[in-house]
């Protein structure tokens, strides 16, 4: 099922596989909830119980990590830990919980595992898996801890996106490209 990799890519846009996309799947940006975190917090504890003997930094990242910030009604999760190896041998717990991995994202991001998880047929939670205090550790806390930091720069993100999501609302490529030269 996984196998480690070791090949860098630049994180640029990529298409999204199919296994992300249904014509169900609509983009919808949504005001802030406070309800955001403390969904976070209890799905941050089932995971740290599935994966607790690597020892995992589970962060909230992502637009619902940014107070105030307009956001698709998706928890970003990101999980950090020692070794990408370390984690497939585990990586089977996350099905318990009802995640999906999508395999398709490591031919874009070789050193990441990407896993949704969808209740009812709503898309619910992401869970992004690299290696603790690696390039894509610090690309995704960074980006959102600028968001956190700056007002006016969450503002004009939280706008692309709400103009991304009318102009591209069922077609999650479009609307992940638009993003890519903001993020980056």
């Amino acid at each position: 099922m996984f196998q480690a990799t070791s090949g860098k890519k630049s994180g640029a846009a990529q298409t999204a596989p199919a296994a992300l996309r249904s014509s169900q799947d609509e983009i919808v940006v949504v005001p802030h909830s406070s309800a955001w975190t403390a969904r976070f917090r209890i799905e941050s504890q089932l995971l740290h119980v599935a994966l607790g003997e690597l020892k995992p930094a589970i962060e909230h990242i992502g637009s619902t990590a940014v107070p105030g910030l307009a956001a698709k009604p998706i928890i970003d999760m990101l999980i950090g830990v020692e070794s990408l190896a370390a984690f497939e041998l585990h990586a089977k717990r996350l099905a318990v919980f009802g995640y999906q991995y999508i395999p398709e994202y490591e031919r874009a991001l070789p050193d990441r595992r990407f896993f949704k998880r969808v209740v009812n047929g709503v898309r619910t939670h992401h869970v992004h898996v690299v290696e603790k205090n690696g390039v894509y550790w610090k690309r995704y806390l960074k980006f959102r801890n600028a968001l956190r930091d700056d007002g006016w720069l969450a503002s004009r993100y939280a706008e692309l996106k709400r103009r991304l999501a009318a102009r591209h609302s069922f077609d999650r490529d479009a609307y992940t490209n638009g993003k890519t030269g903001f993020v980056e």
